[in-house]
């Protein structure tokens, strides 16, 4: 099975197609599988826009929705995970994963699926010790403290794919798991990107969560984007034990790093996205903790039994198929000839996907605003308890030349990770 990767594809769908369908007839190969790390802007129309954290001068429709409508069709099965420049409201719609377009599938704030007999893992979003405790408190339409928390990552998320047993061949996180420098060239890396330098050193470059998960699961491959740049690393687990190949690629740019074709043993095709047995009994079990508010999730009141969990979850597999939900669009498309509309926002809806999704496990809908949250996300109480956070210092450039202007001026790593 060939396998592409792409790190940051800030929107450009059209050109990482391209440049894939051009490799495939110079090089007289297929590939099976395109999977992308993070930042990838399914903005549908523009309304999307608006809760896309980025400066204004950034805030383009780039090529997502020609997918979204079907005007073009995705060459390839693509999986991908979101990074912290996302149209949130989207992805927060399709929150256990789903159909962003035909052919197009998010991985959801964590997720597992497979793809052939291969399992590949991931978790959306950047590491932020402020919220990374705390609750899914945010929904749409975000005001400016949200737009900048909605993508950070949350312990509930993390915690359920610390419960994954079976083996995962490939992993996708945005952000790099903490102290990965360690097992790569660093000072390769610092040639390239001298301000990561002193947080290398102080150990701070990277996601904590990220590593907790590297160190558990030992998946084959682990695969992340988020500093703009590649960077490869080989991690030993133990001694004779299992070895993980970590990737880190660039954004899609003329003369960057930002793909790379990888060949894994699998069964014989055709291969197609398939729920994961596993993974839907995790979430069936921990769903009934699912922290909608700020206050954190309470593990323990979860009671598990993994095998009579997953007898269940394998029959009603064996009994409507392994194939996700079909696609369906849910916000009127966007439309290039037409003036951009300026009317109020057209704030959350359910998707039909999850929706059936969530049936399929049996399981209630706990997505939607609630008064308790609303609360919560507004009461400066709630936000002072747990310290405050300078959020305008969370200025979000996209280009390079932003980036190291900001990176100088940004006088903590925290404000450095977010920049990118």
């Amino acid at each position: 099975m060939k396998i592409a990767v792409e790190g940051c594809m800030h929107g450009d769908l059209d050109n990482v197609y391209a440049t894939l369908l051009h490799l495939q007839e110079v090089e007289k190969t297929k590939i099976d599988l395109l999977i992308c790390c993070g930042d990838f802007q399914a903005v549908r129309n523009e309304k999307d826009l608006e809760s896309l954290n980025v400066p204004p001068k950034f805030r383009s429709m780039n090529s997502f929705w020609k997918y979204y409508s079907g005007e073009k069709v995705a060459p390839f099965p693509t999986i991908f995970i979101g990074g912290n420049h996302e149209a949130s409201n989207y992805l927060w719609e399709l929150y256990y994963g789903g159909w962003a377009a035909p052919d197009i599938y998010f991985l959801g704030f964590s997720g597992v699926v497979k793809f052939g007999n291969i399992r590949i893992g991931g978790l959306s979003g950047i590491y932020n010790a402020h919220h990374y405790r705390l609750g899914h408190y945010e929904r749409p339409p975000y005001n400016e403290n949200d737009i900048r928390s909605i993508y950070h990552v949350r312990e509930y998320d993390v915690h359920k794919l610390m419960q994954v047993g079976e083996p995962i061949d490939i992993f996708l996180s945005h952000d790099w798991p903490i102290g990965i420098t360690d097992h790569g060239n660093w000072k390769d890396l610092v040639r390239q990107k001298p301000f990561f330098e002193k947080e290398i050193q102080e150990r701070t470059l990277g996601s904590k969560a990220a590593a907790e998960l590297l160190e558990k699961l030992k998946p084959s491959y682990w695969f992340s984007a988020h500093l703009h740049c590649k960077f490869a690393a080989l991690v030993e687990h133990e001694e004779g034990g299992p070895v993980t190949k970590f990737l880190a690629l660039d954004k899609c740019l003329p003369g960057r790093k930002f793909l790379q074709i990888i060949e894994i043993e699998s069964e014989p095709g055709p291969y197609e996205i398939q729920y994961d047995e596993e993974w839907l009994a995790i979430t069936q079990k921990f769903n009934s903790v699912f922290p909608s508010t700020m206050k954190p999730p309470i593990f323990g009141d979860v009671r598990l039994d993994m095998q009579e969990c997953r007898a269940w979850v394998r029959n009603r597999l064996q009994t409507r198929g392994a194939k996700p939900f079909e696609f369906m669009r849910t916000v009127p498309c966007y439309d290039p000839s037409q003036p951009v509309s300026h009317g109020s926002h057209t704030g959350y809806c359910r998707n039909p996907q999850t929706e059936v999704f969530l049936q399929f496990l049996e399981l209630p809908y706990l997505l939607d605003n609630t008064v308790e949250t609303r609360e919560l996300t507004h009461s400066p109480a709630a936000f002072s308890s747990r310290g405050s956070f300078d959020y305008d210092s969370e200025d979000i450039p996209i280009d390079d030349v932003d980036e190291i202007e900001e990176l100088a001026k940004a006088d903590d790593e925290e404000t450095q990770r977010e920049v990118l």
